[in-house]
């Protein structure tokens, strides 16, 4: 009887223990189409996976909103204890006071097998790793093999100079849509600077200080748009708004243009569309230039704060759970976003199926993101880059528009966006960057 007693105490101890550890949590994220359905699928395997807790996805609608639903839910003490934000406001988090280091939260993971160009956007300056890289992608360049073959035209072109001297030959063949763009600073102002080695801002991007000021008015990026500018004049280029479909990416995939710069992610809805016409290869470079790497797009998963021990042994199992090889290769597949780790890439290459065609961009964005980094090519770190983001557009599609010269809209845009610095630095007055 005592024995039985003994027995039947310490496995109602132990199943209280294990009661206690386990947790329901939310993950939230802001994407949604063939994405939302991916992520919707992890979550469903995790928790087949085990028994000890659960995790529950729920869909934003979008990165921005989720952001700013994520920030209200914390102040309300709401907050989920994981969260996707997107590139763009990393230094917005990183001072916001509502968000714990991955590798503060998980010692023991070996964080330096993330991807370089992966790592260097969401790591502090003393090699911390803010969050953990999810649905990265990477800007590369897509072409529609049937229409370029029509001028001859057999490799995709790996500079601008060639890519206008193509345009000019498809346009003389009777396509009117020869490269789109949608002018979005992340392909053209970013990723553009990133690879060419040049600054945006000062202070390396604001990596080294809060008082940086914009500066991409003026040398190679200030170029660059004003030849977007000129190409478009001359009906060699379209912006989204000059396409039957009036998105850039939709352009392509209707066989309306032959070539655009675009995410790897989107490669997907590409092949399900146009199949074996379509071609990708490296983001192009102006002559005599040095590629350096280009930036990790996408998002990464953030650990939020306020929440019990059990809470937060849950995040970090689902955490796990998404960082095993296995999951970011079915997820790689399944969506066109790239593996995150090296690991995860020799187990991909190991497993026969990186020359199939839903991972066609994996190698390439690894090979971009990896390429020679600067100073300059580690990320942004901007505060209120997201608003930053929309006065860019703003201003250049005035020009665009011909109500500007390209270059007062890019002053424009600068001065607008060191305001919104100074507001920044002032809010964050006394702050230290990680």
């Amino acid at each position: 009887m005592k024995l039985t007693f003994l027995i039947a105490s310490a496995l109602a101890v132990a199943s209280a223990a294990t009661a206690a550890k386990a947790a329901d949590i939310e993950f939230w994220y802001g994407n949604t189409g063939v994405i939302e359905k991916s992520i919707q699928d992890s979550c469903v395997a995790f928790n087949a996976s085990q028994s000890q807790h659960k995790v529950t996805c729920v869909g934003q609608g979008s990165y921005e909103v989720a952001m700013q639903k994520a920030i209200a839910a914390y102040r309300a003490k709401k907050a989920p204890v994981l969260m996707q934000f997107f590139d763009a406001g990393t230094l917005d988090l990183m001072l916001s006071g509502a968000v714990e280091p991955v590798s503060t939260a998980l010692p023991d993971v070996n964080w330096k097998d993330y991807l370089g160009g992966a790592r260097s956007f969401y790591e502090t300056a003393k090699g911390e790793l803010l969050s953990q890289p999810y649905n990265g992608s990477t800007l590369i360049l897509y072409g529609n093999r049937e229409m370029l073959a029509k001028v001859g035209i057999t490799s995709l072109p790996a500079t601008y100079e060639a890519l206008i001297d193509d345009a000019r030959k498809l346009k003389d063949a009777g396509i009117d849509c020869p490269f789109a763009t949608d002018g979005h600073p992340w392909r053209v102002l970013e990723q553009f600077a990133a690879r060419h080695g040049a600054a945006i801002a000062t202070k390396h991007n604001g990596y080294d200080g809060l008082d940086a000021v914009y500066s991409f008015n003026k040398g190679i990026v200030a170029d660059h748009m004003q030849n977007l500018k000129a190409w478009r004049d001359a009906g060699l280029i379209r912006l989204q708004q000059d396409t039957k479909t009036g998105k850039y990416d939709a352009a392509f995939n209707t066989g309306e243009c032959a070539m655009i710069e675009g995410s790897t992610g989107g490669y997907g809805a590409a092949y399900k569309a146009l199949g074996d016409k379509v071609v990708i290869g490296l983001a192009p470079m102006y002559e005599g230039k040095t590629r350096h790497n280009t930036l990790i797009g996408g998002a990464s998963i953030w650990i939020m704060k306020g929440h019990s021990p059990a809470e937060l042994a849950a995040g970090k199992a689902f955490l796990d759970f998404l960082r095993r090889d296995d999951q970011q290769i079915e997820f790689a597949g399944k969506t066109g976003y790239l593996p995150m780790t090296g690991t995860a890439m020799v187990a991909l290459k190991a497993s026969g199926k990186s020359g199939d065609p839903q991972f066609a961009t994996a190698e390439l964005g690894v090979t971009s993101l990896d390429e020679p980094a600067t100073e300059d090519s580690r990320g942004v770190r901007l505060g209120f880059y997201v608003q930053f983001r929309d006065v860019f557009m703003k201003e250049t599609q005035k020009a665009f528009n011909g109500e500007k010269m390209m270059q007062q809209a890019l002053d424009d845009a600068a001065q607008q966006g060191n305001d919104l610095l100074r507001r920044f630095e002032k809010t964050y007055s006394g702050a230290a960057l990680q």
